[in-house]
């Protein structure tokens, strides 16, 4: 008997399916993972969308419960499994899978915890998915980067921490609140570590080309009487706030993730302050990654952008790598 199918559609080529053009991967399901697989479904960006993580029973409800929402989606094949085999021809792969940071933990006290995950995780990405781009978005995300950089073997210009896009963005709305502004109408950056050493760039900080350190040459300094010092602080401190209010945080870094995820996809050429290989540039000699204005296109990081930096902001970055590299010298088996 004919079936339904048969009757309804005829085929004019049965050789096998056409592979995804640009799928991608979140490699754990927690808050993080499920903020940046949905904020990357509702951008249009991948054409196939792919979910991996231990725990077998809440990564196939995850699965399911986005196919169920297909009919509002661009993105028409969503699998999830285990196995990382359901992760192969990946163009992107984001990582979010480790212990998460707790309350009041800062995030380099996570990192041998989550090198050992990791020892697991990676090798099986670039075994599926050899010509990827991975995204780090794990905590303490500048370290753990770095061991994704030695575990895959892969260039340096492939893989990426999420690293202070995500502070920059605090930094930016916090910044424009304050002066009555929409957040993109801000201009500043945050460099180095992703976390408590983290580098507010004052001098380059401005609005409509019109720097601020020109109005107030005191700016960011405990000399400023206006206090904008405190902005930087509370970047620092947003993080831990928000866990202690709601328990984690999540939706900030899934729209921050998906936002490298489109400048990678599209071949943007778009500058975005994530983590990259910084040894060799202002004067640091380690094998650290932390944040930089870098260049993202489809081929991952292209180049970086040599900001102009104060001999203080130069210290401060170097002090950054140095926290970075007290921990990463420590880190046993990679």
């Amino acid at each position: 008997m004919t079936s339904v199918l048969h009757k309804l559609i005829t085929p004019l080529f049965s050789g096998p399916p056409e592979p995804p053009r640009n799928k991608v991967t979140v490699v754990g399901v927690g808050q993080v993972g499920m903020a940046c697989a949905v904020s990357i479904l509702l951008r249009e960006l991948a054409d196939e969308l792919a979910l991996v993580d231990v725990v077998e029973d809440k990564l196939k409800g995850e699965m399911m419960d986005l196919q169920h929402g297909s009919l509002f989606l661009k993105t028409p094949k969503i699998v999830a499994d285990k196995d990382y085999s359901v992760t192969a021809n990946s163009r992107i792969v984001v990582v979010t899978a480790g212990v998460r940071q707790q309350e009041g933990e800062s995030r380099l006290n996570l990192v041998q915890r989550n090198v050992n995950i990791f020892k697991h995780i990676i090798p099986q990405i670039v075994r599926y998915s050899p010509d990827c781009i991975i995204i780090v978005v794990s905590n303490p995300v500048d370290v753990l980067t770095y061991v994704t950089w030695k575990l895959s073997g892969l260039p340096k210009h492939r893989v990426i921490g999420s690293g202070t896009n995500l502070d920059s963005a605090r930094f930016r709305f916090l910044m424009a609140d304050k002066l009555g502004i929409h957040s993109s109408s801000f201009n500043g950056w945050i460099l180095g570590e992703h976390g408590d050493t983290s580098v507010p760039v004052w001098s380059g900080t401005n609005v409509a080309g019109v720097n601020l350190q020109t109005l107030n040459p005191n700016i960011g300094t405990d000399f400023d009487e206006e206090n904008w010092k405190e902005t930087h602080k509370m970047v620092v401190d947003s993080a831990y706030e928000v866990i202690k209010l709601k328990g984690y945080t999540n939706w900030a870094i899934g729209l921050s993730v998906a936002d490298l995820t489109e400048s990678l996809m599209r071949n943007m050429n778009r500058i975005h302050p994530v983590s990259t290989m910084v040894q060799g540039m202002y004067g640091i000699n380690d094998e650290v990654y932390l944040s930089l204005p870098c260049v993202l296109n489809s081929g991952g990081v292209a180049s970086v952008v040599n900001m102009t930096l104060t001999d203080e902001e130069v210290a401060q970055l170097q002090a950054s790598a140095n926290t970075l590299w007290d921990i990463q010298r420590d880190l046993q088996e990679i």
